[in-house]
């Protein structure tokens, strides 16, 4: 009696990679590549040679980082993005998750400045995007460097609709603890000189109060950057504040978002200091998810007024 021999083993080439060579890539990049999220996408680019050569294409990754931060579309910002050294997939990187801290190796030296930054700013209600916003921030100018750092994202007079309802007061509570649950901001600062980028706000609020003159409802998002080789600090925290308004009971609207960077005093830090020690973030600092408690324990240490002579500078649009 005879017995057939079994199947050969799946082959394997040297590196890794098995007969998922053999699929043609345009069935790998439109059937399966194309439905990863980005840290899905990055692990099976480490898998073989074969998959990270197709895990590569910046069509993915442009699609992954639009999805994932609207604002991304801007003319502007697709630009700059065309010059980072791995496009849209080092965009992806820098920018997700947040940045927290800096290594334990930092460059101490004094960063060439850049003449501008760019903001990529999306505001999400329930992880769903419902406004989104790029600005432009001149630094070379003499009042940018020697004024509070306050970069803001609305103009004057703009509202941004949401699908919530202003709270009564006696929701307020309620009402605060479900903003800083569902209320999220994603503020990606780019620098185009370095072709670098990172995200400067916390998954979720570190606080929401409602503010006593006016009544409106202050959410703060932060992260903390240590100041290394900084004599006159240890560490920063680069908050930001939006502010929603609106009528008890009708709709809400955010009439701000604003960007500002403060000592661990709470006192804000001038532009050009801000500027050396965000640049040095985004070159050295670890990108992972804070936690968010610390963060808000650290948020209620500071004060929770600023100096009433603080100048905003505005970014030109």
């Amino acid at each position: 009696m005879t017995f057939s021999s079994a199947p050969p083993p799946t082959t394997v080439d040297g590196d890794g990679a098995s007969t998922i060579s053999a699929v043609h890539p345009d069935v790998i990049q439109t059937q399966i590549l194309n439905r990863l999220d980005g840290a899905t996408l990055a692990s099976a680019a480490c898998a073989s040679s074969h998959l990270r050569g197709l895990c590569n294409d910046d069509t993915l990754w442009r699609n992954i980082c639009t999805a994932t931060w609207p604002s991304l579309h801007d003319p502007r910002v697709r630009h700059v993005v065309s010059g980072f050294p791995g496009g849209h997939r080092s965009l992806f990187s820098d920018s997700f998750p947040t940045l927290h801290h800096v290594d334990d190796h930092p460059d101490r030296s004094f960063p060439t400045a850049s003449d501008h930054w760019i903001s990529a700013v999306d505001l999400y209600y329930r992880d769903t995007p419902i406004f989104s916003k790029v600005i432009r921030t001149e630094t070379r100018t003499g009042w940018f460097g020697s004024s509070p750092l306050w970069i803001d994202l609305l103009d004057p007079n703009e509202l941004v609709p949401t699908p919530l309802v202003y709270a009564r007061k006696d929701e307020d509570w309620m009402r605060q603890r479900h903003l800083e649950e569902n209320l999220s901001v994603s503020w990606i600062l780019i620098d185009p000189t370095r072709n670098r980028a990172a995200n400067l706000s916390s998954r979720k609020a570190v606080s929401a109060k409602r503010n006593w003159f006016s009544r409106d409802l202050e959410l703060v998002y932060a992260v903390v950057i240590a100041c290394e080789g900084r004599a006159a600090r240890e560490w920063v925290q680069c908050n930001i504040k939006v502010t929603c308004c609106g009528e008890a009971g009708g709709e809400m609207h955010v009439r701000e978002v604003s960007l500002m960077v403060e000592d661990t005093e709470g006192r804000n830090i001038c532009g050009e200091e801000s500027m050396v020690i965000l640049q040095r973030a985004i070159e050295n600092g670890k990108r992972e998810r804070v936690k968010e408690e610390e963060a808000k324990a650290r948020e209620e240490k500071n004060t929770d007024t600023f100096n009433s002579q603080t100048v905003r500078y505005t970014g030109k649009r």
